[in-house]
This record gives structure tokens, C-alpha cells and sequence, in this order.
């Protein structure tokens, strides 16, 4: 077996070791004997998400994200496909704002990819620290650091959990991240993947009965050091 890993605007949306992200997915892909294959698409580029089993999509400033959405309007149509069909996405804190039908800064609107029906407002107070996230995707908590003056209001849709400590997507809320069909959003920075293995190997687990159609059994690794980072974190915040 093999997975094909798209990592969109790594010179964009990189804050907060988000590319640390990438190396966690193609370590425990190698651990089991599993084919990683990345491709980094860069600001400009085309993208052919045909050939795309998860995607990545980082975060960035103001300034980057703006960017960021430009060129991502050009590939609108084949990322909301993808996103439809099932394709796997974990977007990260600028990557989750551009999915939404705009984000409103201090200055301007940038005007999002309208892929889900969510929108962000700034506020000028940042929310910032370590954050631990109750989901009920996952046995142990969700632990991350967050820095965004945005807040992320999803509607209707189910969050990725609700917080134990920190903020969250606006700060009362008590509600964390998105998630819809097999895409994850969120302002867990950190990097996100490291500390929280259950997430990896959810977006791994997703993406590859996706690409083969049928159920898959992920190998059990050693995880040792990885829960240690996360219950250490959980405790000292909560």
C-alpha cells in the first residue's frame, strides 16, 4: 500500500512547526511498511488533487493568508471536490479560516473559498497558550498550542471537541476545530500530529480505506514517548 501526501503553500503556511505535520504522517506510514509519497505544492502552482490520498493546508499571517487564498481560488473547484468525495484534509488555524465564506480582519474582508459554511470575525484580544480538547474521535485528549486573533464560528456543524482548557474557536464557545466528512479543522499548532498519535493515524486510517475502498487494519506501534508528551501537556493545562 501507499498514500500520496499533498502539502499545499509550505512556503506560505508554516507557523508553529506545521510542517512537522508532514514528517509525522510519513514516519508512521514508514513504521508500518507503508509507501509516503510527498508532493509539495508551492504558492502559483497548479494542483491535481486526483492524485492526492490527505492534504495538508498550514497556517500563516494575515498578509500569507491572503495570498494563500488567492491562489487557492484557481483550484476551488477541485478541492471542493475532493473535499466531497471524501478526500482527507487536516487544515490548520489559516488553512481552517480560508475554508470558510470569508474572514474579516482589522483591516479588510478576504473573502474565503466558501468550501464549508463557516466565517471568522478579528478581535483585537489574540488567544493564545496551550490548549487541551475533549473529542470524542479520540481516546485521549487533543493537545496543541493556539495563537489566532480570529474566531471561527461553524454553525451547525460538529466541532472536533469541546475544550478542556484554553480557547477554542472563539473563546466561549467551548467548542474546538470542525470536522465534516473525512476533513479536520483547526487552530492546534504545535505541531499537532506528534503529540496526538490517535489523530495521525485517524487521518491515515481515513485516507487509506478511501484510496482502497475497504476496511483497514493500522499496525499498533509504540507510542510511548508520544502519550507521555501528551498527558503531560493535558495535566499541566487542565
Amino acid at each position: 500500500m501507499e498514500l500520496t501526501i499533498g502539502h499545499l503553500y509550505p512556503d506560505l503556511l508554516n507557523l508553529y512547526g506545521d510542517r512537522g505535520n508532514i514528517q509525522c504522517l510519513r514516519k508512521r506510514l514508514a513504521w508500518r511498511g507503508i509507501e509516503a509519497r510527498l508532493i509539495e505544492v508551492h504558492a502559483g502552482e497548479s494542483i491535481d488533487f486526483s492524485k492526492l490520498d490527505l492534504v495538508l493546508l498550514g497556517g500563516g499571517s494575515d498578509r500569507e493568508q491572503e495570498l494563500a487564498c488567492q491562489y487557492l481560488k484557481r483550484e476551488r473547484k477541485g478541492l471542493c471536490a475532493y473535499v466531497e468525495g471524501g478526500g482527507v484534509l487536516l487544515a490548520i488555524c489559516g488553512g481552517y479560516q480560508l475554508l470558510g465564506n470569508y474572514y474579516k480582519t482589522n483591516r479588510i474582508a478576504i473573502e474565503g473559498l466558501g468550501i464549508l459554511d463557516i466565517h471568522t470575525e478579528w478581535k483585537p484580544k489574540r488567544l493564545t497558550g496551550d490548549i487541551v480538547v475533549k473529542s470524542r474521535l479520540f481516546h485521549s485528549p487533543v493537545v496543541g498550542f493556539e495563537n489566532h486573533s480570529g474566531r471561527t464560528y461553524i454553525g451547525n456543524y460538529p466541532s472536533l471537541g469541546k475544550v478542556a482548557s484554553g480557547y477554542g474557536n472563539t473563546g466561549r464557545s467551548g467548542k474546538e476545530g470542525i470536522v465534516y466528512k473525512n476533513l479536520i479543522g483547526t487552530y492546534l499548532h504545535g505541531p499537532l500530529l506528534p503529540k496526538n498519535p490517535e489523530v495521525c493515524d485517524y487521518l491515515l486510517k481515513r485516507a487509506l480505506q478511501h484510496k482502497y475502498q475497504k476496511r483497514i487494519t493500522l499496525g499498533t506501534l509504540c507510542d510511548g514517548l508520544e502519550r507521555q508528551a501528551n498527558r503531560y501537556i493535558a495535566e499541566r493545562a487542565v
